[in-house]
């Protein structure tokens, strides 16, 4: 099946996809503060999806998805990355992947097409889910400082 294809050369060739990604994120103007985390933290965290995205896409355990993205969340907030560069360097992750999809070229028939559709639909499911468990995280690390008068933001 062509999807599992695709699937098993991403994370054949994770350590590319991961090395382009952390390039873009320590260079990208609309993630600057990814320019001062070592290129090791970044490069771990993105590897990690990469390589396990077999587990992660056919795994319908919503709870390693969540748990996962929860400490990312709350890791970005105690770094001190804005919430909207957070989304944005996962929004990257998904355009490098999809890039990567696009460029293996392997649709031969519309059924390779159909099946490379649904793997990019899966993956936006996928993403969806990162960000929401992301966002939730920092937000909840956030408000318990400004609860707890740790952190004072401007309104």
């Amino acid at each position: 099946m062509l999807t599992d294809r695709l699937v098993r050369m991403i994370e054949q060739h994770a350590e590319d996809l991961t090395r382009a990604l952390v390039e873009n994120l320590q260079s990208n103007p609309r993630t600057a503060s990814y320019h001062r985390l070592s290129r090791e933290a970044i490069h771990d965290r993105t590897h990690n999806v990469y390589k396990n995205l077999g587990l992660w896409l056919n795994s319908k355990a919503e709870e390693d998805i969540e748990a996962s993205y929860t400490e990312l969340g709350r890791e970005r907030e105690a770094e001190g990355i804005p919430i909207s560069e957070v989304v944005y360097a996962l929004t990257l992750t998904k355009y490098h992947l999809r890039d990567y999809i696009r460029a293996a070229g392997l649709v031969d028939s519309a059924v390779e097409l159909y099946q490379e559709q649904e793997l990019h639909r899966v993956l936006d499911h996928f993403f969806d889910k990162a960000i929401f468990y992301t966002v939730r995280a920092y937000e909840r690390v956030a408000n318990h400082k400004e609860g707890t008068g740790a952190v004072k933001r401007a309104r």
